[in-house]
């Protein structure tokens, strides 16, 4: 009797170091990393793809895992670590106390794999759509390395200086984003419910218009029928841009003009510059191969510019060459940090110099933002004024003649 096939998710290297992604049927995992063997391949991770009735059915709002949650679940893991606890006893005790479900679950499988045999990074890379590849190595080089409870803690201090880059930028952005929506609400209020009102009480009075009223009874009909359509379509784009926005295709175009938007470009160039040099420098502290570091660094990111210049790098320096170079063929890292860079790789010292890199767009970030709100905040209410007063002025205009009218 034949044994039935499954089909599997696997990540190996090739015999040049570059990392391959793809899936195969086989009948078990072990099948499956001897044939990949068999290839002159060197398997990372195998797991099985999750497809058709093997499908975990999961609730459109159940809470995902951010990065805030990992920062303190490494954060507690690093204390029990370093307090003596073994790592199955560490594991339980997190999936227990954790109040994210997903994370709790993902946790307690995580700790039957090790219980199985299986390395602590090993298990974490059978959990992807959790765990990201930058926590998954860094575990595995404080495994090799033996200074687990370390990376533990660098990998939360990255996460919370994230977390924290993430909330200035919200903080600053919170007030003209609620100005701006209640500016839509008041306008489409005024045409939807106010307008009408006038419009049928000058139809009533007869009489000739001014052309802005005109305007703006027009405006009022044509979203009292386009409304329905527009919130349909609406609701449509937000679906289709949130499965093609990771896209390679999407975001070769998305991704560049970011950072040639006039006012908030440089915004997002900070952004990602900060994220890169912050995430390769932990990486690097940790005891990651460099070349390893490149190659997932890039994509942490969030921008495909960035990841682009990281992989000429990576190039680079797998030939022997070096690290600095291919940067300043990249004009969305300034001369500074190239410089800076280059001095970190004379002297050794390549990662105290990223972070210190990191440290100075971070703070960046958040003048850059604060400038930004100040800027915005004034622009925004004399915008709200204008249209909210321009509104009105052109539904009182025709009362002056109504009194000519009613006589």
């Amino acid at each position: 009797m034949s044994t039935a096939t499954k089909t599997f998710e696997y990540s190996v290297r090739d015999r040049k170091g570059k990392l391959v992604n793809g899936k195969l049927d086989a009948p078990t995992e072990a099948a499956l990393a001897q044939k990949l063997r068999s290839m002159g391949y060197a398997p990372i991770t195998i797991r099985e793809a999750n497809s058709g009735m093997n499908r975990e059915i999961q609730m459109p709002f159940g809470g995902n895992v951010g990065l805030k949650d990992l920062a303190v679940m490494s954060r507690q893991f690093a204390t029990m670590i370093n307090s003596g606890l073994s790592l199955l006893r560490a594991l339980a005790i997190l999936s227990e106390q954790t109040e994210n479900a997903k994370l709790a679950k993902a946790l307690g499988e995580v700790r039957g794999s090790v219980e199985a045999g299986q390395s602590l990074s090993t298990a974490l890379a059978r959990q992807p759509e959790v765990f990201p590849p930058l926590l998954v190595n860094m575990t595995r080089a404080g495994e090799v390395g033996g200074f687990l409870d370390s990376v533990l803690l660098q990998i939360a201090a990255n996460y919370e200086a994230e977390v924290r880059l993430r909330s200035k930028i919200k903080s600053a952005m919170t007030y003209p984003t609620v100005v701006f929506v209640i500016a839509v609400l008041a306008v489409i209020g005024m045409l939807l419910f106010i307008v009408p009102i006038f419009a049928k009480m000058f139809s009533d009075l007869g009489g000739e218009l001014p052309a802005p009223t005109k305007v703006l009874v027009f405006l009022s009909k044509a979203l009292r029928v386009g409304a329905p359509i527009a919130l349909v379509v609406g609701i449509v784009w937000a679906i289709l841009w949130s499965r093609i926005k990771n896209e390679e295709r999407v975001r070769r175009i998305v991704d560049p003009m970011k950072l040639r938007l006039p006012v908030f470009g440089p915004l997002f160039q900070k952004v990602a510059i900060s994220r890169f040099t912050r995430n390769l420098g932990t990486m690097l502290a940790s005891g990651v191969p460099i070349l390893q570091s490149l190659e997932i660094v890039g994509d942490t990111s969030g921008n495909i510019v960035i990841r682009d210049a990281s992989q000429a790098v990576e190039e680079n320096v797998r030939r022997g060459e070096s690290l600095t170079a291919p940067l300043t063929e990249h004009k969305v890292f300034p001369p500074m940090v190239v410089q800076m860079l280059a001095v970190g790789e004379d002297t050794g010292a390549m990662d105290t110099m990223l972070h210190k890199i990191s440290d100075f767009y971070d703070q960046e970030v958040e003048a850059t933002a604060e400038a930004l709100t100040s800027l915005i905040e004034p622009l925004m209410i004399a915008v709200l004024g204008a249209v909210i007063g321009a509104m009105i002025v052109a539904l009182y205009m025709p009362i002056f003649s109504v009194f000519n009218l009613i006589k």
